[in-house]
């Protein structure tokens, strides 16, 4: 069995479909002195697809993608009872001398 997978060439719609923002928190903007860069993601994208649309979309070497799925938490809103919505979470080592500006919002 080959332990080496090619990567599957996405368009760029579907890029743009699977990374949805970039988290700007306090946490994630300590990272980037580690190069690592967190993305809001698609719920049902893997690891090699997000990995396909940073480097489709920013144009730079990813070496390691780590995901998480953040459960939403639970709100009161006028009286009734509800949740947020549960959302996965990238976050996402470049190689080394690979940055991403991430002031620039993701169209």
């Amino acid at each position: 069995m080959n332990k080496f997978i090619k990567l599957k060439d996405i368009s760029e719609g579907k890029a743009l479909n699977i990374i949805q923002k970039p988290i700007l928190t306090e946490k994630s903007t300590n990272l980037n002195q580690f190069n690592q860069y967190t993305f809001k993601v698609n719920l049902k994208s893997n690891s090699l697809e997000i990995k396909s649309a940073i480097e489709k979309i920013f144009k730079v070497k990813v070496s390691k993608i780590n995901t998480s799925i953040v459960r939403g938490k639970p709100k009161t809103f006028k009286g009734t009872f509800g949740y947020k919505k549960n959302y996965k979470k990238a976050i996402v080592t470049l190689k080394e001398g690979q940055t991403i500006d991430t002031s620039l919002e993701i169209k």
